[in-house]
């Protein structure tokens, strides 16, 4: 009897483990999955038709796989549409355009939303809620709609230069909508949340102690943002310039509304490629390569991060 009790006691955990084991590894395996299903067979199928050829056919593309002479079949994979794409430099100057339009449009978002970001998080408790909700409240609209009211608000006639006109601040309209200015004040306005919502976030969990203490120790407020907040808040930082840039690099409403068409990024170059010329192959190059600029940055400044906190592990 005491032998089947200590049996049985000895099997409990095992079986407890086993449990736990398989819902750690489910629970693990439920976002690989994920990935797996909405990104990396999406990338596989666009890698494929970057590989193939284009001809005017329903999809308009060849397979891989041809049929030839006597039956036989052969594998055929077409790599010109990537050395399209490096040796033309209209595909360059859109890559390079989209880069610096992103990379200003993060920045401006960041001047911007760092100082709302602060400001709601230093608010009284009662306020952050209804603060918050009025940074979130134009994703209740459709973008479409609201992309087209800064027409409306930029054109010769729109709101804007009817107001500066009233108010005799301009003689005459200002030349807006259909420039880059007009393109920056659309991705500004269209992406500050996600700039505003990581800081807010990162800010409001700031221990306000350190703060404190700087103070005591005769740190002025400027230097107890520079030296306290700011390097504390980095998190946050990085993650909302992550949100604004990488959708940015690939934008084609705003730039297409409002830039008209002298705005060139290579969002819009692929809209055209794939709905205008039909050039299914060199649409899908272009988005292996705007994926892959976006990823690599990406894959590189985490591997540093992980190794820099491996080193500070180790100290």
């Amino acid at each position: 009897m005491p032998l089947e009790s200590s049996l049985i006691a000895s099997n409990k955990p095992t079986k407890v483990n086993w449990r736990a084991s398989l819902s750690k590894k489910t629970l693990i395996g439920i976002p690989y999955l994920w990935m797996a299903i909405f990104f990396v067979l999406p990338f596989l199928f666009i890698l494929k038709i970057s590989l193939s050829e284009a001809a005017l056919m329903q999809p308009p593309y060849l397979p891989f796989i041809r049929e030839i002479e006597d039956g036989a079949v052969t594998l055929v994979i077409n790599f010109s549409n990537f050395m399209l794409i490096f040796e033309d430099a209209l595909y360059w100057q859109a890559l390079v355009n989209s880069i610096e339009i992103a990379a200003i449009a993060t920045l401006l978002t960041l001047l911007l939303g760092y100082p709302m970001a602060y400001a709601i998080a230093k608010a009284p408790a009662a306020w952050r809620l209804p603060l918050l909700m009025l940074i979130i409240l134009p994703f209740w609209t459709s973008f479409l709609i609201r992309v087209y009211a800064w027409i409306g608000i930029l054109k010769n006639n729109g709101l804007l230069n009817q107001t500066l006109m009233a108010m005799g601040v301009i003689d005459q309209p200002l030349e807006i909508l259909y420039t880059q200015t007009a393109v920056y004040i659309g991705l500004v306005y269209t992406y500050l949340p996600f700039m505003i919502l990581p800081l807010y976030a990162t800010l409001i969990r700031m221990d306000d102690t350190l703060l404190e203490a700087a103070a005591d120790l005769g740190c002025p407020p400027w230097k107890q943002f520079l030296t306290v907040t700011l390097p504390l808040s980095m998190p946050g930082i990085i993650a909302g310039s992550m949100l604004v840039f990488i959708p940015v690099m690939g934008e084609f409403v705003i730039p297409d509304l409002l830039g008209g068409p002298n705005t060139l990024m290579i969002g819009k170059l692929m809209w055209t490629e794939f709905f205008s010329n039909k050039d299914w192959p060199v649409a899908s190059a272009l988005a292996a390569v705007l994926l892959l600029v976006l990823i690599v940055p990406f894959v590189l400044w985490q591997h540093f991060e992980q190794r820099q906190q491996r080193i500070e592990e180790q100290s």
